[in-house]
């Protein structure tokens, strides 16, 4: 039978399949009741699900990045969608087809860390050069790099999906850079590689994706900036050469300005024309792949419009089928 993705359920529609679980929760309700409440995803985006009458028995009977197996009835409410649980166990290996809760396939990480190293591998600058291989023959790093999310909610939250960010970064980097030729091409594009290096260690991605305790009490800007300094320590051994300090402390600049502002948990704000470039196309890219995944999951499949997301402070413009 085929399966019905998370951005394909109808209200009221009936569910008998397998999902990803993650963040799973038993509370009480108004009255006292547990409920057990848990978020059900799959390749296609993720929907939060309540099993009322749930026992602690039922909370311990799965673990979060567990499949499971849920029948239950899916229900818009708020303008969102959500399921509403009868039963909820642990799937069997042979009711998972792994291909569902994988939103880019091996080949395409495979395709996207090419263009990667054919990227980086074409700068010329000694020093970068050599920065840039410290990192990239660093096969615990570049295994992780490759498989980590650049987020676990907002935009590119699945697996493969910072190497996703990054080559979108750097081929956007590529196209804006000559039409300001007082922007250094090479360092902007070293820039976009480090910015979210340090996502590598902040998420935990092997399952479900959650943050580790290095990521919630450090984070990845942090976690980026102090993996710069030993990787242009090995540079420096690497090229026989004595990293150029101005260099790596405005290297440094753009992983810690990339946020833009010191509300969005940047502690500078960019201050280097580069910096400004790699703010800017960070957060073009990030808004793009969040509200793209807004309009996707969208249940309202009849308006032109969302619903209004608060979070965002707007509804989004879906179009005219056909325009």
């Amino acid at each position: 039978m085929s399966r019905f993705f998370v951005s394909q359920l109808q209200h009221n529609q009936q569910v008998d399949q397998v999902f990803l679980a993650s963040n799973k929760q038993l509370r009480p309700n108004r009255q006292g009741n547990l409920f057990l409440q848990i978020d059900l995803s799959d390749r296609s985006g993720s929907m939060p699900c309540r099993m009322w009458n749930a026992t602690e028995r039922d909370y311990a009977a799965i673990e979060n990045g567990d499949y499971v197996y849920v029948e239950g009835t899916a229900q818009l409410f708020q303008g969102s969608m959500q399921l509403i649980a009868q039963s909820i166990k642990r799937a069997e290996p042979g009711d998972v087809d792994e291909s569902d809760f994988m939103t880019l396939q091996t080949s395409e990480v495979q395709e996207l860390k090419e263009r990667l190293l054919k990227t980086l591998r074409g700068i010329k600058s000694k020093p970068l050069a050599a920065l840039v291989e410290a990192y990239l023959t660093d096969d615990v790093f570049m295994d992780k790099f490759c498989r980590a999310p650049a987020g676990i909610k907002n935009h590119h939250a699945y697996k493969g999906g910072l190497l996703d960010h990054v080559v979108n970064l750097m081929d956007v980097a590529q196209a804006v850079a000559p039409k300001y030729p007082q922007v250094d091409v090479e360092k902007l594009l070293v820039g976009v590689f480090l910015h979210d290096s340090g996502k590598v260690d902040e998420l935990e991605y092997e399952r479900d994706l959650a943050y580790t305790d290095e990521g919630q009490m450090i984070g990845h800007i942090v976690q980026a900036a102090c993996l710069l300094d030993r990787k242009a320590r090995e540079a420096e051994g690497r090229a026989q050469l004595a990293f150029p300090p101005m260099l790596l402390m405005e290297l440094k600049h753009m992983v810690l300005s990339h946020h833009g502002h010191l509300a969005f948990g940047s502690p500078k704000l960019p201050m280097t024309l580069e910096a400004v470039v790699l703010s800017a196309i960070d957060d073009m890219d990030a808004k793009l792949a969040s509200f793209t995944g807004l309009i996707k999951e969208c249940p309202n499949a009849d308006s032109r419009w969302t619903q209004y997301f608060p979070n965002i402070d707007r509804k989004l413009w879906k179009g005219v089928k056909g325009d």
